[in-house]
């Protein structure tokens, strides 16, 4: 992934997420930033924040974006590297728009973003060049001077990201029960999306799957750094109606019928390759359902640990920045397109990761 244009020189680092409310009176404005324009019924928002009410109506998210800011900081710090970091999220405080005009008062007129997410298609990369876009339109809007902003690439197979997590597979099947080690299964997930979004990721040229593609990719990678040959990838969070296909099976469904047709599956080991961190869908599908689930059915589940907080994660994103400031040389284990770099909100490549309501007829 060479650039002929290579220009090293940049003044910050945006760390760009989700966003997620910060107590109960957040949660419903939260979720209808979240689905606004997509016509998502009110019971279903009732539904979603119920599981944010769970937890006191705090999402983990924002505590852990900034503990990978503190991280990456630190990593920043001791490699010499001059560059402030600032957090900016798309559906909740601090919003980017707040946070570009601070960048913009301090000086800053060129930085670099990293995206709380390592996947192509829309929800996981177009959408945060979207964000890019409108963060800058509303820096015109209020006559502040604009700031030059390059999204950093995907990096779904870089050798940290895989090998973090083969680490955390390691860990969980060292805490599963020792009589039910030995048959346990290894269960990938990621966050389900509609089979039409799924098609319509990375560019057309590509053939379309991308997200699914990248995601089976990872899980290979990484059951293949722990030497297991038998993994499963499946899907969890769907929402929407019935009647909209979505990437399947689901994980509960999943190790049910595994459970079901005599297969003997009594323990797993889930790996949540598809998150960065312990987002509100790791911690309630995966933590709580899940394991209410399968504790019916006698069936021991081990989560393994979500990259983020650890100290290889904020050493990928220092590795990632120095690809654009230093030249850096690119690292990856995969061999699906990588993509996801580009400037002021322009999508990495053309007719990437379009929604299918807007692709050209």
């Amino acid at each position: 992934m060479s650039d002929e244009h290579f220009d090293g020189s940049f003044d910050a680092v945006l760390l760009l997420s989700f966003g997620g409310p910060e107590k109960k009176e957040d949660v419903r404005p939260f979720l209808e930033n979240v689905t606004r324009g997509r016509g998502i019924p009110p019971e279903r928002l009732d539904e979603v924040g119920e599981h944010y009410y769970a937890f006191g109506g705090k999402s983990p998210l924002n505590d852990l974006n900034r503990e990978i800011i503190a991280n990456l900081e630190k990593k920043l710090a001791d490699e010499g590297i001059d560059l402030p970091v600032y957090f900016g999220n798309r559906n909740w405080h601090p919003m980017a728009e707040d946070t570009a005009e601070k960048m913009a008062a301090d000086g800053v007129r060129r930085a670099l973003v990293f995206a709380t997410s390592a996947w192509a298609g829309y929800s996981g990369c177009r959408q945060y060049h979207e964000d890019i876009g409108r963060v800058l339109g509303h820096l015109a809007d209020k006559g502040i001077e604009p700031i030059e902003l390059e999204k950093l690439r995907g990096f779904h197979d870089h050798p940290l990201f895989i090998g973090e997590f083969a680490d955390a597979v390691r860990a969980a099947y060292a805490r599963l029960p020792e009589d039910r080690r030995e048959g346990a299964r290894l269960v990938f997930t990621a966050h389900s999306i509609p089979d039409s979004a799924d098609a319509a990721s990375g560019p057309a040229a590509e053939g379309g799957n991308l997200y699914s593609r990248q995601v089976n990719e990872a899980a290979a990678l990484v059951a293949a750094q722990v030497g297991v040959n038998e993994f499963d990838v499946v899907w969890q969070s769907r929402s929407g109606p019935p009647s909209v296909p979505w990437l399947e099976p689901d994980i509960v469904d999943h190790i049910e019928a595994i459970h079901a047709d005599g297969a003997g599956a009594d323990a797993a080991v889930v790996c949540p390759v598809g998150f960065v961190s312990d987002h509100i869908e790791v911690v309630w599908d995966l933590d709580s359902e899940l394991q209410d689930e399968m504790g019916m059915y006698d069936i021991v589940i081990e989560r393994a640990a979500t990259p983020g907080p650890s100290a290889a994660f904020s050493e990928m994103i220092v590795e990632l920045i120095r690809e654009r400031t230093d030249g850096a040389e690119v690292r990856r284990l995969g061999e699906e397109p990588l993509l996801g770099r580009g400037c002021d909100g322009t999508p990495c490549a053309v007719d990437c990761c379009v929604p299918q309501r807007r692709r050209p007829l």
